[in-house]
Order: structure tokens, then sequence, then C-alpha cells
């Protein structure tokens, strides 16, 4: 029997099973859909997403089968037409566009050449905490029931949780009082490729009227979001999501809005699908209870506003599944799991809080956001019980998000390097400067051995030298040149440093290369002890 049971297969649920197999920890992942959902609901993904993708093995696939995303048109009657361009080529990635079912694919061919598959057609209807171990009842849609027994419960099963129902967690909140139209369509017009269209007539004592569409791979082909004009005898809207049970407008309804919103009214074609949905937003009043979790759309809802929902359920499994990983192999004990929502609440808020205030205000003029305000990158755990920082220098601190660097290379391989490529894997990896001499060799080799000794494969050491420092040969501690620089820049200029890189990529401790306690420190909380 696995050890976790995730319920929910789309792609927070899919995050989580793979990347429990990839540290090393099988579970049974289902879904009360016997099929995938064709609906094209999320596209945008961040450069912070595709980072995890990165780590995961699957950014190059994804990346093969999306278009760059690379701004936005937006249209606003009495205003000029304007083109913002984002410029995130300072980052490893921009910002990617790909449907949700391909998402969902890729993944799930991920999580079979890990040795995972979903098990389709089964729901949870009830669970129980019992101590160190769930109770759960499943229903198949042949009519069978079972029960069983899971370490834990990780619910990724959207708005409409059964987890998060069945546990009793509460999901405070409110709605929109509209609905809004969805459709998968071609355009008649020349609106360069990656480009997105957002026309907008704002309303002083009502909510704005716009259309909002998002490119997708194939050419002239953009999933379109609308709000649906009211009808008096309409029954009031409830929930949250896609109304399957409703069908979905034609493609003469979706003209009809968009008719009043684009210039030159460009002709919709070959409607593929198209729904009704519901906009609600809402958070969780926790993320844990026992043994069950909750992550994704089960733990926070809100306005699609910036792209951000499948994301950040994404970066919540991310962040749940190597903490996991290491308890049920015995490497950490239970508490550690206490950081997740600790670090991922937060996280979840913020976004709440923000796509609500921008779909209120959409439209109209708003004070110009940071450019990286929507790539994830600058989401941080700075000042929680789980992270420690003792330098005072300038640079990425405890809690950040560990920066890229470019041009590093090792001695004998022909090409440079990227700090993530070393970074890249399951363990905790510990950056240190190598300084020039003898006397610096010998302190990062003690270091290192220290680390082995203590922590064994759950920690490893790399070490980052100048390009122009005299530094003797390592053994047992690979050792990068920063040829280019690129490191020092990103790092900051501290010498005799020590930077604990997570495996989910966020600076876990930083500290003096001699201040071993801060080290110690870090590893007691997180890893220490083993046991339950």
């Amino acid at each position: 029997m696995a050890d976790v049971l995730v319920v929910g297969a789309g792609p927070v649920g899919l995050t989580m099973a793979a990347e429990l197999a990839r540290h090393g920890c099988g579970c049974r992942i289902i879904d009360r859909l016997e099929a995938p959902s064709g609906y094209c609901k999320a596209i945008g993904v961040t450069p912070r997403t595709l980072e995890v993708w990165e780590d995961m093995g699957v950014a190059r696939t994804m990346i093969d089968n999306g278009l760059w995303l690379i701004g936005i048109r937006t249209i606003v009657p009495g205003r000029p037409v304007h083109d913002s361009i984002v410029d995130l080529s300072d980052l490893p990635y921009g910002s990617l566009g790909i449907p949700q079912y391909a998402t969902e694919r890729i993944l799930g061919e991920h999580l079979g050449r890990l040795g995972g598959r979903v098990d389709r057609g089964v729901a949870l209807s009830t669970l129980r905490n019992d101590r160190d171990k769930v109770v759960v009842e499943l229903e198949h849609t042949d009519g069978r029931t079972a029960r069983a027994s899971y370490r834990f419960v990780v619910g990724c099963d959207g708005a409409h949780s059964a987890v998060r129902h069945a546990a009793g967690f509460g999901f405070p909140g409110d709605a929109f009082p509209m609905e809004f139209m969805l459709g998968d369509v071609m355009i008649d017009w020349d609106v360069p490729r990656g480009l997105a269209v957002f026309a907008v007539q704002p309303h002083d004592d009502a909510p704005p009227d716009f259309v909002v569409a998002i490119p997708l791979p194939e050419r002239r082909r953009y999933r379109i979001a609308m709000v649906e004009p009211p009808e008096p005898s309409a029954p009031a809207v409830e929930g949250h999501g896609i109304m399957a049970h409703r069908p979905g407008p034609p493609l003469a309804e979706l003209q009809a809005v968009t008719d009043t919103l684009f210039p030159g009214k460009p002709r919709l074609l070959d409607l593929r699908w198209s729904s009704r949905f519901h906009i609600s937003t809402r958070i969780a009043d926790k993320y844990r209870a026992g043994n069950v979790f909750i992550a994704g759309d089960a733990a926070h809802i809100h306005p699609p506003t910036g792209g951000l929902g499948m994301n950040t359920g994404i970066q919540d499994a991310y962040n749940l599944a190597w903490k996991m990983a290491l308890v049920l192999r015995g490497k950490a004990g239970a508490k550690l799991l206490d950081s997740y929502e600790a670090e991922r609440r937060p996280a979840g808020v913020e976004v709440v809080e923000r796509t609500k205030a921008a779909s209120i205000s959409f439209g109209r003029d708003r004070k110009k956001e940071d450019r990286l305000a929507d790539t994830q990158i600058l989401v941080n755990y700075r000042g929680t019980p789980w992270v420690a920082d003792a330098l005072a220098a300038d640079g990425p601190r405890a809690g950040d998000r560990a920066p890229d660097a470019y041009g590093l290379h090792r001695e004998h391989v022909g090409f440079p390097l990227r700090l993530f490529e070393v970074l890249r894997g399951t363990e905790h990896v510990i950056i240190v400067p190598l300084g020039a001499g003898a006397a610096a060799r010998d302190r990062v080799e003690a270091f290192a051995h220290e680390v082995n000794e203590r922590y064994g494969d759950l920690a490893r050491t790399v070490a980052v030298a100048a390009d122009d420092a005299d530094t003797p040969d390592l053994i047992g501690v690979p050792l990068l040149r920063d040829r280019e620089g690129a490191f020092r820049r990103a790092y900051g200029a501290v010498d005799e440093a020590a930077w604990v890189i997570r495996p989910d990529g966020y600076i876990g401790a930083r500290a003096s290369l001699s201040d071993r306690a801060v080290i110690d420190g870090y590893f007691g909380r997180i890893v220490g002890g083993g046991g339950r």
C-alpha cells in the first residue's frame, strides 16, 4: 500500500505525485473523472513555474508544446491602443502559454516514466484522521466502495475539494455577482503572435465589461473570456469554476460581446469548446489538519488575473513534496510539515488579495507594478522559523529564491554551466566561495567532510572560485570557476560564506562558513531527529 493518497489529477496533483516519486516515495493518485478534462482552463505559466519544471525534468517538453507570452495589448475606449512588451530576458525563462490539457498530458507522461499512474473513476467520500494515519472511503464509478489507510492524504481536487470538506477546513470568502463565458476560438486579425489582448470598458458604478484573449500555441487561436450579459430571469450563480452542467455559449453569443469591445469587430471562427464559469475569492483557514493537507484550488481560489492560480498550486505541491518525502523516509520528523502552511498560505493570501484588487480596478489607471510581480520570482519565505540568516551582507537572503548564475566552468568540461544545473536534484546543496591558498582549500574540504558525516545524502557541497583566483585542487568537492563573475553579481561579494539551497530552490540558510551553529541549527529544524 502506498504511503500517500493524492486526490485529484490536475496539474497540482500530478506535480505532487511526480515529485514524491522523484524523491523516492510512492503514492496513489486518484481522480473522479474517467478521462482528463478537455477544457483549456489554465494557460499562463510563470517564469518561476518553469524553473520548477526544469528541476523536475519537463521544462523542455512544456516549452516545445507552448508559445512565449510576450506582452499585452490593451484596448480602452477613448485611449490609444497600447502594446506593452514585457522584457524578462534577465531571468532564466520568460512567460509561457500552454493549454492545461497539454500540461496535464505532459505531467501524466512524466509520472508514468517515474512508475506512477492515475487511478481514474475513483472519488473520495469520507476520511478520518486516526493518530498516525488517515482512514478513507473511496467510491468507484461502477458502484464499488473501498476503505483504505494512508500515512498522508493530499487534496489537490479543486475548488469543490472533497478532501477539504471531509477534513473540515474553513473556506471563507465571497463570490463575484456575475457569470463569465469562455471559448476556444480562432480570431481573424493580425495581432502579433504571443501578444494577449485585453479590451475593457470601465464603468463608474458597476464592474467593467471586458474581453480577454490569451493566445494558444496554434496560430491565431485564443482562449477568450468575457462577462456574460445579464439576463433578468437567470438563476443566481454559485460555486466556482466551469459550470459543466450548463451548455456553453454558442459562437454567435461570444461574437456579440467581442463586437462591442474589439475594434473592427474581427470574426471569431472554429469554436472548439465553450463554457460558462463563475469566480469566487476564497482561501482556506488552514492547509493542514493532522495528516491531511490541501493544495492548489482546494486551498485558494481567486480571479484569473495574472494567470497565477495553477502556478501557485504547482508551487504548493513542489514545496510540500520534498518535505513529506523526508518524513516518509525517516530523515525528518513530522513537525517539518508545519512549514508547508507557514510558507505557502501567506503566498496564497497575497495572490488572492492582489488578483481581487486587480480585477476590481480592471481597466482603470493603477499604480504600476514591479515588472516581476506576476513572475512569482519574488515569492519568499523570509522571517519564517524554517530559514536562518546570519549575514548582514547584501544579496539574496535566507528565504529567497536562489538566483541562477551563468558562465560557470568546471575543469576539463568544454562548455559553461548554469548554477541551476548544479542545484538540480533532490538534496540540499551548500554553495561555498573558495579563496586562494592552501588554508582556504583546507577549510572548504573540512567543511564538506563534516557535511557528509553529519547529513549524509541529505546535502552536498559545491565550491565556487573567482576565475583569476589561485586556488589549489579540491578533493571530494566539485569546484566551479566564476569565469564571467555572474555568481558574485547574483550572490554578493561575500567571502568565507555558505548558502544552503533547499531542494525547492530556496535559500534555507546563509551564514559564515565558520558559523557552523547556524547551519547545524537549520538542519536541526529541517531534517534533524529523523523519527516521528
